[in-house]
């Protein structure tokens, strides 16, 4: 007899020790009943563990006592907690990346973290400071259940597949999103001269191999620059059907911030966007993310960076 319990992707696991809530069908759950801190016991941070890799996003309300020390301590008992390759880290933090919106501007295309390089993040915790009114959610997407849901021939391609990531990529979303050619502008020399201050092309393989769970998901995301093997115009082609796919909203779960909720995400299994549509609301929240390790594909190769290079210093016109 089957299980109902467990008869969908993001079912509760018994085994598990936590007072847990999922979300939708297929990612994300909420934990209760734990206040987060950098003294938590052994068994409660590997129950958290385990939890991260079955749901691939935990929630956790009312956090507000988490000053930026206590996150960074939290986030150390996760693995060894790492600040962003190029952009400076918070001021009075040791590696927090701070997330702060001007002209409700926001990292609002599908990513999942720091794919530039090839040993990116194996998990991002991302703590709400200053939350709109109404408007900025964040949406995960589970990248595992959607390769599980991939046409077989499909699938046959895409496990043989790589990409190329870089943090230079084309500005047409910035100049989309941006209010007037001053702003785009702005915007557009505040990515050159410090996210791409150092410029980073790395080859990852289009289906990763999850170190935990063994699991296959799709590694994709916007610092795709092209597929390996195929031109521009066959890239873009086969990117969008395959992105598409991933966000579809069956592998979808959508967060309403509030402040003092932290969400811990899975980031060798999913990607994540913000929702630019709050307008000239402050929306504040601040990251931190723990090391990981180079991707393995099917057939046991690792991801490895081709380029990396200080770029020149860009002044627009």
């Amino acid at each position: 007899m089957t299980d109902l319990h467990n008869s969908y992707a993001n079912a509760r696991d018994r085994n598990i020790p936590l007072d847990i809530t999922p979300v939708t069908g297929t990612i994300g759950a909420i934990v209760h009943g734990i206040e987060l801190s950098g003294d938590l016991p052994a068994p409660v941070v590997q129950a958290i563990e385990a939890a991260l890799v079955r749901h691939k996003v935990l929630f956790f309300r009312d956090q507000q006592h988490l000053t930026d020390k206590e996150h960074e301590d939290f986030a150390a008992l996760l693995g060894d907690p790492v600040a962003h390759p190029t952009v400076p880290v918070a001021e009075g933090s040791r590696y927090l990346l701070e997330l702060d919106s001007r002209e409700g501007y926001a990292a609002s295309s599908w990513h999942t973290d720091v794919t530039f390089v090839d040993a990116y993040p194996k998990a991002s915790i991302l703590r709400a400071i200053t939350i709109p009114e109404a408007g900025g959610d964040t949406q995960w997407a589970n990248g595992e259940t959607a390769y599980e849901g991939l046409p077989e021939v499909l699938r046959q391609l895409v496990n043989n597949l790589w990409a190329t990531h870089t943090n230079l990529y084309d500005y047409a979303s910035i100049l989309q999103s941006a209010p007037d050619a001053e702003s785009a502008a702005r915007r557009i020399k505040e990515h050159r001269n410090v996210f791409a201050s150092t410029v980073y092309e790395t080859e990852h393989p289009v289906v990763r191999v999850h170190p935990v769970s063994g699991q296959r998901s799709l590694l994709l995301g916007h610092f795709v620059k092209q597929f390996v093997g195929l031109n521009q115009v066959d890239s873009a082609r086969l990117f969008q059907t395959l992105q598409e796919h991933i966000t579809k909203p069956e592998n979808v779960v959508r967060w309403r911030w509030k402040e003092g909720d932290v969400a811990i995400w899975d980031n060798q299994a999913t990607q994540h966007r913000a929702t630019a549509d709050f307008g000239l609301q402050r929306r504040t929240l601040r990251r931190a993310t723990i090391h990981g390790e180079a991707p393995v594909a099917i057939d046991g190769r690792r991801s490895k960076t081709v380029r990396q290079e200080k770029a020149v210093q860009y002044e627009p016109a």
